[in-house]
């Protein structure tokens, strides 16, 4: 045996001290063997040849035992450590756990390890994990997320079969696959077409909804898929891992992508829990007579504890929301009191789940709960309507804690004019605003008409905010604000915050990630970055492909790590800006609301 001078190389490692970024851990699903968890050793060679630190999970990681309540929470545990997974090739998926009898031509199954990776899958996909499905890895993630398969291709699948054999030499390739004009995949090889190695006789049927097709044998087996929701998800039905213990690099670029990616995923996880984040509209309120509970992962809302946790958000200004309705003093009584029965739900729907958050007032509560490893809501209204004709409502609704109000939505009111007319601010708005200022109440501009946006600049004495409005100039819609505008609220110390708002960020198909980026980008460029946020309008119809709920907020920052924002300036686009202009208000004001 070649000798190891162990007693150097540990010298060797002490001699500096290195500061260099750690590594990101992969996970990578082991098999179950004689007794004991296997893995391949191409696997962890893979990853450690592309820059990772390749960490098994084995196979029964979490217990059976019913009465063990913390299994689950084990295993969510592992992941939120994790920065990639690999789902590992093994034996035939169970059908029985996709409602299906076996077929006789179903090979060795391992029910346990299906169980866990199936909710390993939908677990990391709720995180934004990077994943990489290896041949029986390309079948779990595909039925997890909702897809189908077939459980013997050769006798389920229409047409005649190329041959897909189980015991040729796994280090060579077998048949040739075709890859897809465009798609990550093609991208990411290079190549139109190229030999694989795949050796299987399952195979996805019907493609989950979040995934594509994006690699085909010529028999019409599905080889390979990617999400189509531009996240970090990628199946390939070959084995890859098997090149590199052959010392060739063909496949090096698929174990290089998710390492990649998952550099990206610990940067920005790391960043988020440096920095403060903050969404500055949600209307999560508009749902609370749906039976929804924001202690679970509630499929009816976008917003909740658990996809505040998996995005990594902290704090959401959760609104009043009032629809503009008649002006009559009864009407407008309703109004006043609608405003008031939501807020007090808000507070409810906090008290209930006072261990994992609170509601905050001011900027310093928001940082002192995150210290204290908690979720912060704080309270806005939506719609001046809410105040009907009293100013006096102003002070009051100060007084609950209220951080700002949109003077009007879609409608004018007898505050000011929306961006469905040109009207201006009345004779009464300009009181509002004057007392805004004084109790130290933001005033909120998105909804607001051109003229009443330049009235109230001219009106206010404090910095302004428009809590979630896009721009203009990349979306000709009138919710959205002008570089005019942009400019003009930037000189006054204001800030301007993108929404995620489909029909907002662009007029013709449908809109993604991409685009909320690229009017954030423009939006800089014509403000600076002092005067930029995120106000996803979530639960108001806000949310896109990409950051489709809060649970994904994550890739935002992903995207802008991509842009070569440096991390202050990120920690000033995800509410650095915003909670500047909310202390200058609040401290000028005379009522200091603490909670």
């Amino acid at each position: 045996m070649e000798s190891f001078d162990w007693q150097g190389e540990y010298n060797r490692l002490n001699a500096t001290y290195s500061t260099k970024e750690a590594c990101p851990l992969i996970g990578i699903t082991g098999n179950y063997g004689s007794e004991t968890c296997t893995l391949a050793e191409g696997y962890y060679q893979s990853v450690l040849q592309a820059g990772g630190i390749p960490v098994i999970i084995p196979p029964r990681y979490i217990t059976s035992d019913e009465n063990n309540k913390d299994e689950h929470r084990d295993l969510t545990d592992l992941l939120d450590r994790l920065d990639g997974i690999i789902f590992s090739g093994g034996g035939d998926p169970n059908p029985l756990l996709f409602g299906e009898e076996p077929v006789r031509e179903l090979h060795s199954m391992t029910p346990e390890r299906d169980m866990q990776e199936l909710l390993l899958v939908r677990l990391a996909y709720d995180r934004q994990l990077p994943m990489l499905g290896i041949c029986k890895g390309i079948q779990m993630i595909n039925a997890a997320l909702g897809g189908t398969l077939y459980q013997d291709i050769h006798t389920q699948m229409e047409g005649v079969r190329i041959k897909h054999s189980q015991d040729q030499d796994r280090r060579y390739p077998s048949h040739n696959v075709r890859l897809e004009p465009g798609s990550m995949l093609q991208k990411l090889m290079g190549v139109a077409s190229m030999p694989v190695n795949s050796f299987h006789h399952q195979a996805c049927k019907e493609v989950a909804p979040c995934l594509r097709v994006c690699a085909v044998a010529d028999d019409g087996v599905i080889e390979a898929v990617e999400s189509n929701e531009y996240k970090s998800i990628l199946g390939v039905q070959w084995h890859p891992e098997t090149y590199t213990l052959r010392g060739c690099r063909d496949m090096m670029p698929l174990f290089e992508w998710l390492v990649g990616e998952a550099v990206e995923f610990q940067r920005a996880k790391r960043l988020h829990r440096r920095i403060v984040t903050l969404d500055s509209h949600c209307d999560t309120p508009m749902f609370f007579g749906k039976g929804i509970d924001f202690g679970s992962r509630d499929p009816k809302i976008l917003v909740d504890l658990h996809k505040m946790a998996e995005g990594h958000l902290d704090a959401s200004i959760m609104v009043a929301y009032l629809p503009q309705q008649e002006r009559d003093e009864a009407s407008l009584e309703n109004a006043t009191a609608k405003a008031n029965q939501i807020l007090t739900k808000i507070e409810e729907m906090v008290a209930a789940h006072c261990t994992a958050v609170d509601i905050a007032y001011t900027p310093d509560d928001i940082q002192r709960l995150k210290r204290a490893g908690k979720r912060a809501i704080m309270l806005g209204i939506e719609n001046g309507y809410a105040i009907g004709k009293d100013i006096k409502n102003v002070e009051a609704f100060r007084r609950r804690g209220v951080v700002y109000m949109t003077l009007c939505h879609n409608g004018d009111n007898d505050i000011c004019g929306s961006h469905r007319l040109n009207n201006g601010i009345t004779p009464f708005g300009e009181q509002v605003i004057r007392e805004m200022n004084r109790v130290g109440m933001m005033v909120d501009l998105s909804h607001a008409s051109e003229a009443s946006f330049f009235d109230a600049l001219e009106i206010s004495s404090l910095p302004i905010v428009c809590s979630h409005s896009s721009a203009r100039a990349l979306c000709d819609h009138s919710r959205n604000l002008t570089d005019e505008q942009l400019k003009a609220l930037a000189k006054r110390g204001g800030v301007a915050q993108v929404t995620f708002y489909q029909g907002f960020l662009r007029t013709d198909g449908q809109a993604n990630i991409q685009d909320a980026v690229e009017h954030l980008n423009h939006m800089v460029n014509v403000m600076g970055i002092e005067h930029v946020g995120i106000g996803t309008d979530f639960d108001g119809d806000g949310g896109v492909p990409g950051l489709a709920s809060a649970s994904e907020l994550i890739n935002f920052t992903r995207r802008l790590l991509r842009e070569r924002y440096s991390e202050q300036q990120i920690e000033m686009i995800w509410g650095g800006n915003f909670l500047r202009v909310m202390e200058e208000v609040q401290r000028k004001g005379i009522l200091k609301i603490r909670g």
